[in-house]
């Protein structure tokens, strides 16, 4: 399968299909990518502007994190 043939079967899906495909997949595709540092400076304006579009401005982002940050049990 090539991925332009994976790109379509993914737009493709139902909305509820898409998060779930994307909660599914991303932490281990996340995983190869980030060896590439030069990959998460092409993702970092990606994901910039999916915050943009969603209306979360960058602030709140930084609240979650913090909170989420704190919920973890420390190492």
């Amino acid at each position: 399968m090539t991925v332009e043939q994976l790109k379509q079967a993914v737009f493709n899906l139902s909305p509820e299909d898409k998060k779930t495909f994307i909660l599914d997949t991303l932490p281990g595709l996340a995983k190869d990518a980030v060896q590439d540092s030069s990959f998460l400076l092409q993702m970092f304006p990606v994901f910039m502007g999916i915050l943009k579009d969603s209306g979360i401005e960058l602030s709140q982002l930084l609240q979650l994190a913090g909170a989420m940050n704190a919920l973890q049990p420390n190492k």
